[in-house]
Order: structure tokens, then C-alpha cells, then sequence
């Protein structure tokens, strides 16, 4: 049987808006196009794929059964796609930056935006940003490939210097069909002999949730899946009923809209610094000084 065809991500943008906002008028207003392109590219993603993703009434639209599952794969794909577009910008920006950042992914994805958009705003300089994990980071500065880092993960930053820019939390959440969702909460024995979907090993956020359990005297499971990146994780989260642990920043929105349940697990703690790395014996100057600088503003 041939693969079937990838549909229009475009097309894909135009039903995850509709899912989000809950019409079609709603989503033609959002996307600056006309009510029956949206509604014609909607049919056309629901013909293309076999699957009626949404039912029509006078009141809006409402996901069907199959549908919420599109749209969480839709959602992810699109994701995936400006991911995608990031880093083809990154590696043009790349030939020509003057500094290059490498930033482990939950700070790379949910602080590191905020930060060069008040940066570019004061000066004109041009910045590749790498994300990857704690551990390649903590590499990557070392070897000189990249002037300014930032990691999430606890515990010493071997010859580099290192400055504490934020506080993190990192969640046990759970999706809501999951049982502990039920009660709420897990013991720290039950949780450490659970297979989790969790980030590959050298991710701060593993390292972190491997070391809270260790100093309970607990080790934790073998991964169920590993995954790089923190969207990755919460599809799978949302599509097969599991659970994970991931930082607050990137699942606030999620537990706030009912899509994840936070699970408390009683005498565990998952707070880590999350810091800015460089090279020892090295005066931060420039535009990593000015990037250090509004990071540690940020946090003040």
C-alpha cells in the first residue's frame, strides 16, 4: 500500500486554530483569511486523512472522538514545522553570527526567546542560538563552539564559570485518563519503579528527577520511551495515557487548561537552578555580556 500523503501544514495551522478557538469564524479572524477558506481547508485536511476531526453546529464546532486525537498530533507537527524553520534560520544565521548560545532545551525554548527579543531590540547583533541538552551544552562551551551557554541541569559545571540566572520546578504530570490523575497523588517508591516517558540521559531534566530520587535513596525505572524534545514528550504524554516530568515552564498552560494533571509525590523535591555557562578565566564581553546581563535582569 503506498504511504499516505503528508497534508498541507498550512492546512494542518488552519485546523489546529479551529480546534483551539472553537469556530471557524473564531479561526478565520485569528488567521486574516475568509470563513470558507477555513471551513474549504478543514474539509479538505478531513477528506485527505478519512477522519471527521470536528462536528458542526450553529453554536461552533466541537472535536470528535478521532478528532482530539488529530489535532494533538496535528498541533505536534505544526510545532514540529516552526521548529523546523527556526532551525533552518539558525543555521543561515549561523555563517554570520557574532554570538553563538548554546542553550539546553526548556531554557532554549521558554526563556531564551524572551531574553534576545529585549537584546535585539538594543543592539544590532547577530545570534545563533544551539539548543541541546545540559551535558552537550556544558561541551560545546568547553570546546570553544560556542561563547555563552545556559543549563538546567543540578551539581558542579566542571572547569567553567557559571552564574544563576532562574529557579525551575520540575512537575510529575500525568494525562487525565492516567489513574494517578484520579487521586491526585503517587508515592515516591510507586513513581521511582514506573517506567516514565522521560528525555534521553545528559537532559537536565532527567539528571534532575534521577538525583531528587537518589537522595530518597531511590533509583528510578528504565525509560518507557526516550525523546529530545519537551513537545515530543507531551504528545506522547497526551496520546498514550502516561506520564512524565517536565519543567513548569513548558506545562503551566497545559495543567491550567485541564490537558495535564500535576501529580504530587510527597517529600520530593524537583527545584534546580538553571544557569548561565562560560568559559573560566574569561571576561564575558559584548554581546554575551549584554545577553548574561538582561538574563539575570530578567530574574530580579
Amino acid at each position: 500500500m503506498p504511504a499516505r500523503r503528508l497534508p498541507d501544514i498550512a492546512a494542518l495551522e488552519v485546523v489546529v486554530a479551529v480546534g483551539r478557538l472553537g469556530s471557524m469564524g473564531a479561526a478565520a479572524r485569528d488567521l486574516g483569511l475568509s470563513q470558507q477558506a477555513v471551513s474549504s481547508r478543514v474539509r479538505a485536511v478531513e477528506h485527505e486523512l478519512g477522519v471527521e476531526i470536528f462536528i458542526r453546529s450553529p453554536a461552533g464546532v466541537e472535536p470528535t472522538e478521532n478528532g482530539r486525537l488529530v489535532l494533538e498530533w496535528a498541533n505536534a507537527l505544526v510545532e514540529r514545522a516552526a521548529e523546523f524553520v527556526a532551525g533552518v534560520d539558525t543555521l543561515i544565521g549561523n555563517r554570520h553570527a557574532t554570538l553563538v548560545v548554546a542553550a539546553s532545551m526548556t531554557v532554549a525554548e521558554y526563556l531564551v526567546p524572551g531574553w534576545l527579543t529585549t537584546l535585539t531590540s538594543r543592539t544590532g547583533a547577530r545570534i545563533s542560538v544551539r539548543p541541546m541538552n545540559s551535558a552537550e551544552v556544558i561541551e560545546t562551551v568547553r570546546s570553544g563552539d560556542a561563547d555563552l551557554g545556559f543549563v538546567e541541569s543540578p551539581g558542579e559545571t566542571a572547569d567553567l564559570d557559571a552564574a544563576l540566572v532562574a529557579t525551575d520546578e520540575l512537575y510529575v504530570v500525568a494525562a487525565p485518563g492516567h489513574r494517578w490523575s484520579r487521586t491526585g497523588s503517587v508515592s515516591a517508591d510507586e513513581l521511582a519503579s514506573t517506567p516514565l516517558i522521560q528525555r534521553e540521559p545528559g537532559s537536565g531534566t532527567r539528571i534532575t528527577y534521577e538525583k531528587a530520587l537518589s537522595e530518597l535513596g531511590l533509583v528510578a525505572a528504565d525509560p518507557l520511551i526516550e525523546l529530545r524534545s519537551v513537545t515530543a514528550i507531551r504528545s506522547s504524554v497526551l496520546t498514550s495515557n502516561g506520564v512524565t516530568v517536565l519543567s513548569r515552564l513548558s506545562i503551566a498552560d497545559d495543567i491550567a487548561a485541564g490537558r495535564l494533571v500535576r501529580i504530587d509525590v510527597d517529600g520530593l523535591s524537583m527545584v534546580r537552578p538553571l544557569r548561565a555557562v562560560w568559559t573560566s578565566h574569561i571576561t564575558v564581553r559584548g554581546p554575551a555580556r549584554e545577553l548574561l546581563d538582561v538574563a539575570l535582569a530578567s530574574t530580579t
